[in-house]
C-alpha cells in the first residue's frame, strides 16, 4: 500500500520507522551480520524481495572495488540501487554520489563514518564532501537524502556507467552504452545497458528517472571531461556517461532525491520514482513491511545475540528473489514475475522450503514464476539474474523446488506444467548446459552416470538421480504411475559412480570417475572443485554423501550403520565438512538414518554455535541469497526439510519457546521444556506430537500442515528416543507402485 506521494511527512508513521517498539523483531535484525570473511550480506536499504536494493559501493583503501557492494573498511564509490545479497558478481547500477566544493566526476571516493543500518534505512557521514547521507526505500524506488554540513558548492553525481565488478573477466560486467536527458532543474532520467556478471548474462538495460525535492541552481551532463549544459547525451559501448546536480554553498542545505527504477522504460521508471513517498513516509512504511514479514516466527528466550541472528537470518532470507511482477521487459503475463533466484542450487536446500512454511504465499509466486519463465523461455531457471537464465552449477534444481512445493500441498499452481518443464530438464539436451537444463545428459540416460567426457560428472550424476526422484514424486501425485516409476529406478543412478574398493583414511567406498567405456578413472581427490572438474564446489567426502532420497541404501554401501557412522565421524573429525558450502548442509543430521540423533545433534550445535555469530564475520560463508541463513534459522528452531520431501528431521532448539505462522490461522509451536540457557540439555528424552507421543526424531508436513505444539523434553545426555524408526528412504518399499489415478 501506498502512504503518500510527494515530500510531504508523516510524523507518526516516522516514528514507527525510527524507533522499533521494544521486543520489535525489526529491531533485532543486525544488517552488518555477515558482511566480511565472504558472506557478502546486503547492507542498505530495501524491502522484502524488493527490486530496488539502495546500498553503497565500495572499494579498499588502495583502490580495489569488491564485487558485492560492502565492505567494512574502505572507501564508498557512491549509492547504487541494484545489489545482490551473499553473492557476488552482478548489478550495482545507477549509482548516485554526493560531492562538495571543486568537482570532479571521476574522483568522488570517499570514507566514511557514523554509520548504521537497519531494515530500510542506511545512514553514514561522508568525511571527504562533510555530508550525511540517508537511504531508504520502497519496492521500485531508492530515496536519497543528503545533509551538505559545510558551507562549500552542494552536487548530486549520478553515474551511469559504473558498476559491481566492471571488467573483462568472463565473469565481470560490462558497460554497453546508454542515455541521459535532463528533464528539468529537478529531474533527470535515462538508461544504461549491461551485460556479463557471474552468470555470464547477455544485455538487460535499467531505466531511471531521478527526481529532487528543490530545483538546483544548474543540471549538466557529462561524457567525460568536463560536464556540458547538454541536455541529451547518449553513449555507445564502454565510455563515461552521467549528470550532475549543482545546488548552492549554504551549511546544512538537505537535497532529497527519488530515484525510480525500471526494466522496462523511462515512462515507468518516472512513475516508480513519483509514486514513492518522501524520506521519513517511505522508511515509516518499508519499517511496517519488514515488521510483518519478520512476524511468522517469535520465539521465546534465548540470549540477545542468538535473537539477533535469528532475526538477522530472516532479513538476510528475503532480500532474494526479486519481485519484478510487470517489471518484465521480455514478455507480458498475467502470472508474478521474479528475477535474481541467485542461484537455486544454493538455495533449493533449506531457504525455499523455509518460505513455503513460513511465507506460503510468496513461495507460491515464486514457483509460479519460474514455471512462466519455461512457459517463455523455454527452460526452468537455476541461476536467473538480469532477466536472463544461467549458471546451471549442479543439477536441475528448479525440479526439487517444485516437488517440495507439491508434496507440500501449495496451492494455486500449474502442477501439469509444471511436469512438462521438468521432464524437459530430465530429457532434452539444452544448447548451452551452463546456462539451463542437464549437461551430459546423453551419457546419464544412456549409461545411467556422467562418465569423464564430461565436466562435473560427479556432481552432477548424484544431482540428477535426485532431480529424478523429485520428478518421480510429481508424477505420482498426478497419476502418472508410469512416469513415477521410470524416474523412481533413475533416481538410483548415483550408485552407479560408487567404488566400493576406493579406501581414503580407513574408509571404503566413495564416488569414483568413470571413463566412457565404463572402466573407473583415476580417483579424484581435490578438495573443492569448480566448473571444469568432476565435482563442483565439494570434495568425495561431501559428494559421495548425496542420496536424500535414500539414505539407507548409502548406509548399505558402507558397511551398515556402524560403518556409517564411522564415515560421517572420520569426515569431521578429520576436517573434511565444510559449513561454508550448501552440498553439506544435509550432512549433520544424516546420523539420523543411522539410528543416533543424538549424534546429529552433537555436530549441529559444534557448527551452529562456532561458525556463526551475530558478528560481521558471523556467516561462515556467502550467504548465496539466504542459503545460509536459511540453514541457521531451521537449525536454531530445532528441525530441518529434507528439501523436496515432506520430511523434517528433529534436531536441538536454541528457544524453549518458538512459533512458526503457517498462514490461515495455523501455527506450530515448538516447546523445548528442561533446555535451559545453554547447551548442555541438548538431546530430547521424549516428545509428544500434538498431544501424542512422537517416538521418532522427524515428522511429516502432513503432521503440522494445521499447525500444532510439537514438545520435546530436553535433557543432558542421550536417551534412546528417536532411535529405533529412520526416516524414510527410497529402497525401504514401493513408494511410487501405487500412485492416485490421474482424476486424484
Amino acid at each position: 500500500m501506498r502512504i503518500a506521494r510527494g515530500f510531504a511527512l508523516l510524523p507518526v508513521l516516522a516514528l514507527l520507522g525510527a524507533a522499533p517498539a521494544p521486543g520489535d523483531a525489526v529491531a533485532e535484525v543486525d544488517p552488518f551480520i555477515g558482511v566480511d570473511w565472504g558472506g557478502g550480506a546486503f547492507v542498505g536499504a530495501a524491502v522484502p524481495f524488493g527490486m530496488v536494493k539502495l546500498g553503497p559501493d565500495m572499494e579498499s583503501f588502495d583502490g580495489v572495488p569488491t564485487k558485492f557492494g560492502y565492505r567494512s573498511a574502505g572507501r564508498i564509490l557512491g549509492f547504487s540501487h541494484t545489489h545482490l545479497s551473499g553473492a557476488a558478481g552482478k548489478y550495482g547500477n545507477i549509482r548516485v554520489m554526493p560531492a562538495s566544493g571543486p568537482l570532479d566526476m571521476t574522483d568522488l571516493a570517499s570514507p566514511r563514518s557514523a554509520e548504521s543500518d537497519a531494515p530500510g534505512y542506511y545512514t553514514s557521514k561522508l568525511t571527504r564532501p562533510d555530508v550525511r547521507a540517508e537511504l531508504t526505500a520502497d519496492a521500485r524506488a531508492g530515496v536519497h537524502r543528503y545533509t551538505f554540513l559545510s558551507a562549500r558548492p552542494a552536487h548530486l553525481t549520478v553515474r551511469i556507467d559504473q558498476m559491481l565488478s566492471k571488467s573483462p573477466g568472463p565473469e565481470d560486467q560490462r558497460f554497453l552504452g546508454g542515455s541521459v536527458h535532463l528533464a528539468s532543474r529537478h529531474e533527470i532520467d535515462g538508461m544504461g545497458r549491461y551485460a556479463g556478471g557471474w552468470n555470464m548474462g547477455g544485455e538487460y538495460r535499467v531505466y531511471f528517472a531521478l527526481v529532487t525535492d528543490r530545483d538546483a541552481s544548474g543540471v549538466r551532463s557529462w561524457t567525460g571531461g568536463a560536464p556540458s549544459a547538454g541536455k541529451d547525451v547518449t553513449v555507445s559501448g564502454d565510455h563515461p556517461l552521467g549528470a550532475v546536480l549543482d545546488f548552492g554553498a549554504h551549511a546544512g542545505q538537505t537535497v532529497t532525491a527519488r530515484v525510480g527504477l525500471s526494466f522496462v522504460s523511462i515512462h515507468q521508471a518516472r512513475h516508480n520514482a513519483l509514486a514513492a513517498a518522501g524520506f521519513d513516509a517511505t522508511r515509516a512504511a518499508a519499517t511496517a513491511r519488514w515488521r510483518r514479514a519478520l512476524a511468522p516466527i517469535t520465539v521465546d528466550g534465548g540470549t540477545p545475540a542468538q535473537r539477533r541472528e535469528l532475526y538477522t537470518a530472516l532479513y538476510h532470507v528475503m532480500l532474494l528473489p526479486t519481485d519484478r511482477t510487470g517489471e518484465n521487459p521480455n514478455w507480458q503475463s498475467g502470472e508474478p514475475y521474479y528475477d535474481d533466484y541467485y542461484t537455486l542450487w544454493d538455495t533449493f536446500r533449506s531457504q525455499w522450503p523455509l518460505l513455503t512454511l513460513i511465507a506460503p504465499d510468496r513461495s507460491r509466486d515464486m514457483v509460479r514464476s519460474l514455471i512462466d519463465i519455461y512457459r517463455h523461455d523455454g527452460w526452468l531457471p537455476d541461476g536467473r539474474s538480469g532477466n536472463i537464465n544461467g549458471r546451471t552449477q549442479g543439477g536441475s534444481n528448479a525440479d526439487v523446488v517444485i516437488a517440495d512445493a507439491f508434496v507440500k500441498g501449495l496451492r494455486g499452481i500449474d502442477y501439469r506444467t509444471a511436469l512438462q518443464a521438468v521432464l524437459k530438464d530430465a530429457t532434452v539436451s539444452p544448447e548451452n548446459p551452463q546456462k539451463e537444463g542437464r549437461g551430459g545428459l546423453p551419457d546419464y540416460l544412456g549409461k545411467g552416470y556422467i562418465s569423464t567426457r564430461y565436466e562435473r560428472a560427479g556432481s552432477r550424476t548424484v544431482e540428477y538421480a535426485y532431480d529424478d526422484y523429485a520428478i518421480a514424486e510429481l508424477a505420482c501425485g498426478l497419476g502418472r504411475d508410469d512416469l513415477a516409476r521410470a524416474f523412481a529406478k533413475r533416481a538410483g543412478n548415483w550408485a552407479n559412480l560408487w567404488d566400493r574398493s576406493l579406501s581414503v583414511e580407513g574408509v571404503s567406498g566413495f564416488l569414483r570417475p568413470r571413463n566412457p567405456d565404463g572402466s573407473w578413472a583415476a580417483p579424484y581427490l581435490v578438495e573443492r572443485g569448480t566448473w571444469p572438474d568432476f565435482m563442483y564446489e565439494a570434495d568425495i567426502w561431501t559428494y559421495s554423501l548425496y542420496a536424500p532420497q535414500d539414505v539407507a541404501r548409502l548406509i548399505g554401501l558402507s558397511g551398515g550403520k556402524a560403518g556409517f557412522i564411522k564415515r560421517l565421524d572420520t569426515l569431521f573429525d578429520h576436517g573434511h565438512f565444510d559449513m561454508g558450502n550448501e552440498p553439506g548442509f544435509l550432512i549433520p543430521m544424516l546420523y539420523h538414518w543411522a539410528g543416533r540423533p543424538d549424534l546429529s545433534v552433537d555436530r549441529i550445535i559444534a557448527y551452529r554455535e562456532r561458525d556463526f555469530t551475530d558478528r560481521r564475520a558471523g556467516i561462515p560463508g556467502n550467504d548465496d541469497a539466504g542459503a545460509m541463513s536459511s540453514w541457521l534459522i531451521f537449525q536454531m528452531l530445532g528441525f530441518y526439510p529434507v528439501a523436496g520431501q515432506d520430511v523434517y528431521l528433529i534436531g536441538s532448539p536454541v528457544f524453549p519457546r518458538s512459533t512458526i505462522d503457517l498462514g490461515e490461522g495455523k501455527r506450530l509451536t515448538i516447546l523445548a521444556e528442561g533446555l535451559g540457557s545453554d547447551t548442555t540439555a541438548r538431546y530430547v528424552q521424549s516428545a509428544e506430537l500434538n498431544g501424542k507421543p512422537l517416538d521418532r526424531a522427524w515428522f511429516r508436513q502432513s503432521e503440522i500442515a494445521d499447525g500444532g505444539t510439537l514438545r520435546l523434553h530436553m535433557g543432558s545426555a542421550p536417551s534412546t528416543w528417536g532411535t529405533a524408526t529412520p526416516p524414510p528412504s527410497l529402497s525401504d518399499g514401493a513408494q511410487f507402485d501405487h500412485c492416485p489415478s490421474a482424476d486424484g
